[in-house]
């Protein structure tokens, strides 16, 4: 009885005329161009490098921006009153009408910057480059410790907001966290 076999796979057992070409390119030329390009066209091609972590971690970011962006545009009263109380969201909201349209219009202006940071997030989210990556990274992470610093100097002698500032800078605190978790993950990624 004869043995059996697999039938034969291209790949793995290439015909001979793809061999004849492979070997006369590769030895007949003098060439070295001619060799190098040779083995470009042969080797697999190069996947753009993509790193999950940061695509996750700036939609992440990107979805707070903008959520916290559209509800200080469109309902900051709200926000104050729930997250202050009344007595505190009066005070914050200005006494006169004149300081309510300038607390409103600085608090509109400040949600339409964050909605634009949340929409350069998602945009940034795409970027392939792991330089770039590693880069922004840094950049947010600085940006965050620094909220952190200022909330805990300036924003706590804020009478209104004294008892505010802890919880916000731990929310700094997170944020940059997430920034440092993505370095230390590029980071064993690309030594190991």
């Amino acid at each position: 009885m004869p043995p059996l076999r697999a039938p034969p796979n291209p790949y793995l057992n290439p015909p001979e005329s793809q061999l004849c070409f492979f070997h006369s390119t590769l030895f007949s030329s003098s060439s070295s161009h001619r060799t190098t390009t040779a083995l470009r066209s042969m080797s697999p091609p190069s996947s753009p490098s993509t790193s999950w972590p940061f695509t996750v971690i700036c939609l992440l970011h990107s979805a707070i921006a903008i959520a916290c962006g559209a509800c200080m545009m469109f309902c900051m009263t709200d926000l104050y009153t729930f997250g202050h109380g009344v007595e505190t969201a009066q005070k914050l909201l200005g006494s006169t009408p004149h300081d309510q349209l300038l607390i409103r219009t600085s608090d509109s202006f400040s949600g339409l910057l964050l909605f634009a940071i949340g929409f350069l997030l998602l945009m940034v989210s795409f970027v392939r480059d792991r330089e770039f990556q590693s880069f922004f990274a840094k950049g947010c992470t600085l940006l965050h410790v620094f909220m952190g610093l200022w909330r805990c100097y300036f924003e706590r002698r804020v009478e209104d907001l004294a008892w505010d500032w802890l919880r916000q800078t731990v929310g700094d605190v997170v944020l940059a966290l997430s920034w440092v978790f993505f370095l230390v993950y590029s980071w064993r990624e690309k030594y190991d």
